[in-house]
């Protein structure tokens, strides 16, 4: 069933389940944001990529006004709940500042293989070992691509990709593939990393035969 939501382009993407921290200053954004915490409702945030809103996005509800501002900006924190179609755009919302879309809410298939999700946090693993990053990585039973999307080294057109696909199992087999391209060349920038910081100093040589 199409329902009509209230729209918040960004260039970037936003996934299920996801916190997502945002500082409202425009007047349109102010005015949809006092309506979900009057009303209950919730907002539709679609990437905007290429100069262009593209056709799936994230549904968001309003957690917490964090900070008011005298001059009516605020600080807020939203979660991510469900992907949507925008089945027809509108820049403007019927007698609102901001743009609305006729929406349908997408099922998804959230099963997922404990094997691919085994491999995938192994591969997560060397990924963070390499670029010295310090992040828990959770267990293949409660692994999530949506809850890792964002720190795998996704481009935003790739995280963008990665929400179009309705089954968890197909972004798992999406997400290893990713993994399997991008450590070959992790690894030669950490390799290339380690021989200029090596120049210049006494090397241990063994000779060729000869």
């Amino acid at each position: 069933m199409s329902e009509i939501l209230p729209i918040f382009p960004l260039q970037l993407v936003a996934f299920p389940s996801e916190d997502l921290n945002l500082h409202i200053f425009e007047p349109r954004y102010r005015q949809m944001m006092r309506e979900c915490e009057e009303q209950g409702t919730t907002i539709g945030i679609p990437a905007k990529l290429n100069k262009r809103v593209q056709e799936y996005g994230t549904e968001l509800k309003l957690v917490e006004i964090v900070k008011r501002y005298a001059d009516g900006k605020m600080d807020i924190r939203t979660k991510g709940i469900g992907v949507f179609r925008i089945e027809e755009f509108f820049s403007r919302a019927p007698d609102k500042l901001y743009a609305g879309a006729k929406i349908k809410r997408l099922r998804d298939h959230l099963k997922s293989d404990v094997l691919l999700s085994t491999q995938i946090i192994e591969k997560i693993a060397e990924l963070f070992e390499l670029m010295k990053i310090k992040k828990d990585i959770p267990s293949a039973q409660d692994f999530m691509t949506f809850k890792m999307g964002h720190h795998v080294g996704l481009s935003v057109d790739q995280e963008y990709e990665l929400l179009c696909i309705q089954s968890e199992e197909d972004r798992q087999e999406y997400m290893l593939d990713h993994l399997r391209k991008l450590l070959p060349v992790v690894r030669e920038m950490e390799s290339l990393r380690q021989r200029v910081q090596m120049n210049g100093h006494f090397k241990d040589v063994i000779p060729p035969k000869i």
